[in-house]
């Protein structure tokens, strides 16, 4: 039974575009079985192993020949040095500008990870993105950037680092999504609509012997859902308008390759998970262990960081090539509100990786 079956089965704007030109085979099973770790019996137990992260891998699989390799990242408040008059009061960005050293450790992590493309989560703005990149990855091959207003109130937007052309980039600030919020939230009796809209942009991969012509193209819808633990009825509209946005390109095309990705703030199983599940989306980690470090995707022990695919998409994933990469974080029950981040810190969040064949089977 193919990795996709397994899947398919088990789960119920203005554009602001930057370059550095203008500016300067799917396999056929899950992941690889795992060595049995019972002992022999006259074996003395062995140690358990210290892990180098609480959460992730230290090591990033090696991408196999022919394929892309796709990040999402909530890289946390990439605030730059200079202050935004439109943002004031509590949102006041003066004193926001993300350390250096956490910018520092954010380029290692994906520097470790080496993808072709990068879904970004809660960046100020491309100036702001591009001072990053420019900073820290001027060598990577990133020359292809897009980042749009969101209609975040914070400011934040969602972005994206490629190594490839990016065209069709939209967002839907404002939107509306249905509905109003119950008289238990402060927006009581407010139309709902996107708290931070979608991110949409199309990557092509130019054909290695024709550059002018995409070899590949995928359609990422990079997603930062509203957080806050009483708001799964707001996270839930927002998946619903999200699945409708992408199912516009499905119906003209049933195996037009799709990646809705990003901070959900939502787990599997939860209302607004589903809504992407049952609308046709395959969560790419939907094999994960719950419970497992190795998938965890946020500091707080929470899987909220994901990677759903069209069936057409699903199809290309390279199951042994899914991995989130560990980056410190702060020990287990401390509160991050009263608790310095530790040495080597890039982000609450943790890159979540795969690879996608760019060969039709």
């Amino acid at each position: 039974m193919s990795w996709f079956r397994l899947f398919a089965l088990a789960a119920p704007g203005a554009l602001l575009l930057a370059s550095m030109s203008v500016h300067a085979q799917t396999a056929t099973s899950p992941a690889p079985a795992q060595p049995s770790t019972k002992p022999p019996a006259d074996a003395a137990p062995a140690a358990a192993p210290s892990r180098a992260f609480r959460f992730g891998v230290a090591t990033a699989p090696a991408k196999p020949a022919g394929t892309i390799r796709l990040m999402s990242y909530n890289i946390e408040n990439l605030f730059d040095e200079h202050d935004d008059p439109a943002l004031t009061g509590r949102f006041d960005d003066k004193d926001m500008t993300k350390p250096a050293a956490h910018r520092a450790a954010a380029a290692d992590a994906i520097r470790r990870a080496n993808p072709d493309v990068i879904a970004l989560q809660e960046v100020e703005s491309l100036q702001a993105l591009l001072w990053f990149r420019d900073e820290f990855l001027s060598d990577m091959g990133y020359a292809h950037v897009v980042s749009l207003d969101s209609g975040d109130s914070r400011g934040i937007e969602n972005s994206v680092l490629s190594r490839f052309p990016l065209k069709d980039a939209k967002v839907w600030p404002g939107l509306p999504l249905g509905g109003t919020h119950p008289q238990s939230s402060e927006f009581r009796g407010e139309p709902i609509e996107f708290r931070r809209s979608p991110l949409r942009v199309t990557i092509e991969v130019p054909d290695a012997a024709k550059p002018d012509v995409a070899a590949y193209s995928l359609t990422l819808f990079v997603v930062h859902q509203k957080s806050g633990r009483d708001n799964n009825y707001w996270r839930n509209r927002e998946a619903m308008k999200t699945v409708e946005l992408a199912k516009e390109l499905l119906d003209l095309d049933p195996n037009y390759q799709i990646a809705i990705l990003g901070d959900l703030n939502c787990q599997p199983g939860e209302q607004p998970y589903r809504t992407f599940i049952s609308g046709g989306f395959v969560d790419a980690f939907a094999d994960r262990v719950k419970g497992d470090p190795d998938w965890i995707t946020h500091e707080s022990g929470r899987v909220i960081d994901h990677i759903l695919l069209s069936p057409g998409a699903a199809g290309r994933v390279v199951p042994q090539t899914r991995f989130v990469l560990g980056v410190p974080a702060r020990p287990e029950g401390v509160d991050w509100r009263t608790t310095p981040p530790p040495e080597g810190y890039a982000s609450d969040h943790y890159p979540v990786v795969l690879d996608l064949s760019i060969a039709d089977k």
